[in-house]
């Protein structure tokens, strides 16, 4: 590429830049390089879509707004596209990992590589509505902070949505023509490590614990990218005060001058906090009296009655309304919000008890981290685990949550790294392996085994520490088919929310 080509695409930052003629390749058709493809493509831009699974849907999308593609699940096919195309720009889907032949020919050749998080930053300037970012990463808990962050928004008057790695592209959301106030962008550690050049008004890292080390290359590249929510950031800095990793980020980050560092934790709170104090959530951080005075948002009693009160949803809840209190969303707003929030699916889920057996779904537990947070608020556990691993070890997690065990059922590929953490650290308690099989059998396998080991008084939790590409398409279809297995346990019809066999009560 010569330098001058390189500079006009350095140049290209608003929507209103000359984007025509411009060769793109994008590289993968999910929800994400789909929507960059259909946004370049809009703007003017020469685009080729290379990618390996078959989306026949997709793939007529792509002829109707005038895009080219190629379709191969040989690299080596997908690589000669590449060259042949010649392209002046790639923007890779988040999957991609950073020595993908695909990204390294490009960089190689000094081709410009970008996420859609960069392209979208340049592109937010469609209408005259410019939106706000706060951007939301960690380990555990992006999903819940980000859709309950936006409540918080909607609910004190602004025009708000959850974007990015939460399901709904962010080239989406700013080709939206009423445009938003704020977008609250959840960033996977993959979209960070492209992140680019952005400044978000407000950023939070919930939680650092080694996860995707396979696709960074180990822990210190994995936490360097979850640091990147921070550089640039304008108003507010929010940390975890248990999670030392966090603070250190926001020391080190790089931020607009007169950003404040905001804590948040199940203590009570220093000034610029918020905390809990004797039972009750308070806002010291944006208090004018906040050295000797609080805002009080709600108890723990009535998160309770809703099914908010583990502590990893507390934490959550607290990060969410920091990060809307910035934003200006009164007290009285960010309470009536929370008491009106409802969870997303598949997150410590409770599904009700059948036989004195409670029975929760927290599939979205990918990892260790998560799922340490699950067991840590439960007692007497029937634990249904195992998946893709993701090069994570679960020696800790089993040790420090054997006492609470009271048997184990392992699914997935993963078997070998869960079978030896529990002979060295619960060698007594029950086990039953499902063994890898179709699909359609697993959950139903897994949830009869679970419900051969549970007693009354006992929770079976599906928290599995584990990715789930080995026998489900994503977290949610685990999710769901571990819900039909239950209802179907109690008797009840698995496509009813209402569960009324005998011995079956709902907590739903």
């Amino acid at each position: 590429m010569t330098f001058e080509a390189r500079e006009r695409l350095l140049g290209l930052r608003s929507w209103h830049h000359d984007w025509r003629g411009l060769r793109v390749a994008v590289l993968g058709l999910g929800v994400t390089g789909f929507s960059v493809a259909d946004t370049l493509c809009e703007l003017g831009s020469r685009v080729r879509v290379i990618f390996g699974d078959d989306d026949p849907d997709r793939e007529r999308l792509l002829e109707v707004i005038g895009a080219e593609r190629t379709q191969s699940k040989s690299d080596d096919e997908q690589l000669e596209s590449l060259r042949e195309f010649d392209p002046e720009l790639v923007v890779v889907s988040p999957g991609y990992r950073p020595d993908h032949p695909l990204t390294e020919w490009a960089e190689q050749r000094g081709t410009l590589v970008w996420g859609d998080i960069d392209l979208g930053w340049r592109l937010r300037d469609k209408t005259e509505r410019i939106a706000d970012w706060i951007c939301v990463t960690g380990t555990n808990g992006k999903t819940t902070t980000s859709g309950l962050t936006a409540h918080m928004l909607r609910v004190g008057g602004l025009r708000a949505v959850p974007v990015g790695n939460i399901g709904v592209p962010i080239l989406d959301a700013l080709r939206d023509p009423q445009g938003y106030d704020v977008l609250v962008v959840e960033l996977s550690s993959f979209q960070l490590h492209r992140l680019g050049d952005i400044s978000p008004y407000a950023s939070v890292c919930l939680n650092v614990a080694d996860d995707h080390l396979d696709w960074h290359g180990g822990a210190h590249a994995y936490r360097a990218a979850k640091a990147k929510v921070y550089e640039h950031t304008q108003v507010a800095c929010v940390y975890n005060r248990a999670d030392l990793a966090t603070e250190h980020m926001v020391e080190e980050a790089d931020v607009i001058e007169g950003a404040r560092a905001i804590s948040f934790g199940l203590d009570a709170p220093p000034a610029s906090g918020f905390g809990v104090v004797e039972g009750i959530l308070v806002d010291r951080g944006f208090h004018a009296g906040r050295h000797t005075e609080a805002y009080e948002l709600v108890t723990l009693d009535e998160l309770a009655e809703r099914s908010l009160e583990a502590p990893h949803l507390v934490q959550n809840i607290l990060a969410a309304s920091a990060l809307a209190r910035s934003r200006g969303v009164e007290p009285a707003e960010v309470a009536q919000a929370i008491l009106s929030f409802q969870p997303d699916p598949h997150r410590a889920q409770r599904l009700g008890t059948y036989g004195g057996v409670a029975w929760i779904d927290d599939s979205k537990a990918t990892n260790a981290h998560a799922a340490a947070a699950s067991l840590r608020a439960l007692e007497n556990v029937v634990w249904v685990v195992g998946g893709l691993l993701k090069g994570v070890d679960l020696t800790d997690l089993v040790r420090d949550h054997a006492h609470r065990l009271r048997g184990v059922v392992i699914i997935g590929v993963d078997r070998r790294a869960v079978l030896d953490a529990l002979e060295r650290h619960a060698p007594e308690v029950p086990r039953i392996e499902v063994e890898p099989g179709e699909t359609e059998d697993t959950m139903t396998l897994a949830v009869a085994a679970a419900a051969s080991l549970a007693k009354a008084g006992d929770t079976v939790v599906l928290s599995p520490a584990a990715a789930s590409m080995d026998q489900f398409s994503d977290y949610a279809d685990r999710g769901r088919r571990f819900q039909t297995a239950v209802r179907a346990l109690g008797g009840g019809d698995a496509d009813d929310d209402d569960t009324s066999a005998e011995g079956w009560s709902s907590s739903r």
